[in-house]
């Protein structure tokens, strides 16, 4: 048999997308909070002579830094005016090739810098994601058990915020009416969320008090009897040792009261302690929104919290003064690479805050009605949808949205919770699923003993208001909303409840 086995030369053309270390690391700017990245820049002012924190006030932007805010009225012009050609937030699509992992985004316009890096995006172990660290809070952990329980985005978003509002502790010291005030709800909305939210884990967790939050735990422990409701509401007594006293107002036995006083000491008073790292504290947004007087024109401002984010500068004299004594070449080398990483650093901050207010403005402007008039009115919106609307890629405007937060006159909101799904009626109008079901919940709770909606009569109602639903999908939402049948609503209204 002949071996035809040959050398050859070939020239083959590919295409490949190349990550590099820069790159990395520019993804990870993007999707670092206010609070990571000044933590991330002051670790770079130790490490780099060259730069240098710039005053928090009164000073001028430097050349080639983002304006500090734009204004939501006609935010588009004013950020495509300044917004560097050279980086789209469309890397994804337009240099990654057909095979490539379709979520990755440069995000940055160092696509093209340097060369080598890991071209293996198939491998979890090796993704992006996974080279962050990943510990888990006690708001990461609250949250995903409200993102299971609730499908509702507005009540998502209301239980974000309550979780958001626990202090050290886990305790929850806000009323609801406040709460109804701020996000312009109704008090018996919130009351049922937070009812439904104080049964998650850990036990205790959204208790108003101490008393209360030891009544959590025994009522998750099936062990909240009438005595020991009593002695949770005289715990006074128990500090100061009444053993009498509280034997006689609980009706037990000094035996039985010894037992209840060691279930109590059981417990756990700080629901908050079982997570090492305590994410309960107050949330420092990343983007604030200002209304404009009418004026001016109204509308909204919308400005990065620089109160939070340092600055960070080239030290043009102090490299001239160096660069004038570095004589041989190991220094010269050394001067150049730290110029280098300065000025990387400060280009990719720049386009960080640009990508940052462009989304944001973006989410303002379609949301628009909630910021007037309160949470019924928050609009369908998908991150594809603004992601078209300021010419980015998807995973773009998931990074920037993800873990950031917005300072608004209606309170604090992660930009996340801004997005929900729609529906579209027969004459084209989109509606969002979430606004359905509230209007779906609103109708019920105005029923009259004597006027109970069916299912069919929901389906009226809404058709006469433009959305057009099939009966099985309105009786789908209601039972979403735990909410009984039209038969059971009527007996519970002539029973009187």
């Amino acid at each position: 048999m002949a071996n035809n086995l040959t050398q050859r030369l070939d020239l083959r053309q590919s295409q490949n997308l190349v990550m590099t270390p820069q790159l990395q690391q520019a993804i990870k700017l993007l999707q670092m909070n206010n609070v990571e990245l000044s933590e991330f820049l002051e670790e770079e002012l130790e490490k780099n002579p060259l730069l240098e924190k710039a005053e928090a006030e009164g000073s001028a932007p430097a050349e080639g830094e983002a304006a500090p805010e734009i204004e939501a009225r006609n935010e588009r012009d004013d950020v495509e005016q300044n917004f560097d050609e050279g980086w789209t937030g469309n890397e994804a699509e337009t240099n990654a090739p057909q095979d490539s992992t379709p979520d990755f985004d440069s995000g940055n316009m160092l696509t093209g810098v340097g060369a080598g890096g890991n071209r293996n995006f198939d491998d979890p172990e090796l993704s992006l994601e996974n080279t962050l660290a990943q510990t888990k809070t006690l708001r990461d952990h609250l949250l995903e058990q409200l993102y299971m329980d609730m499908e509702d985005a507005r009540d998502r978003m209301i239980g974000g915020i309550i979780v958001d509002m626990l202090d050290e502790t886990g305790y929850l010291r806000v009323g609801i009416d406040e709460i109804s005030e701020r996000l312009g709800g109704k008090p018996e909305r919130i009351r049922e969320i937070l009812a439904q939210m104080r049964k998650y884990d850990p036990p205790g967790i959204f208790a108003k008090d101490l008393s209360d939050c030891l009544a959590l735990q025994l009522e998750d422990q099936g062990k909240l009897d009438k005595p020991m409701q009593t002695l949770l509401a005289h715990l006074s007594m128990l500090a100061d040792h009444d053993v009498q006293g509280l034997m006689k107002i609980c009706g037990v036995n000094e035996t039985y009261l010894q037992d209840m006083i060691a279930e109590i000491r059981s417990l756990n008073p700080r629901p908050a302690s079982s997570f090492e790292h305590l994410i309960v504290q107050t949330i420092v947004p990343d983007v604030i929104m200002k209304p404009i007087p009418k004026s001016q024109g109204g509308g909204w401002r919308v400005e990065l919290n620089n109160d939070t984010l340092p600055r960070v500068l080239i030290n043009q004299q102090y490299l001239t003064e160096v660069s004038s004594h570095a004589k041989n070449k190991q220094d010269k080398e050394y001067l150049s690479t730290q110029m280098n990483s300065a000025s990387w650093l400060v280009k990719a901050l720049d386009q960080r805050a640009k990508t940052i207010l462009k989304v944001a403005a973006e989410i303002i402007e379609q949301q628009d009605a909630f910021f007037l008039y309160g949470i019924e009115f928050l609009r369908p919106l998908t991150l594809k949808d603004i992601a078209e609307k300021i010419d980015m890629h998807e995973s773009t405007v998931s990074r920037v949205t993800s873990g950031k937060y917005i300072g608004t006159p209606r309170g604090l909101f992660e930009l996340k919770y801004f997005f929900s799904t729609a529906l579209v009626s027969a004459d084209g109008t989109s509606h969002s699923s979430e606004s359905i079901k509230a209007r779906v919940r609103s109708l019920i709770e105005g029923e009259t003993i004597d006027n109970v909606l069916s299912d069919d009569a929901l389906v009226e109602i809404l058709q006469k208001e433009g959305i057009d639903l099939a009966r099985r999908t309105v009786a789908k939402y209601r039972d979403m909303l735990n909410i009984p049948s039209s038969v059971m609503r009527r007996k519970l209204k002539k029973n009187g409840r």
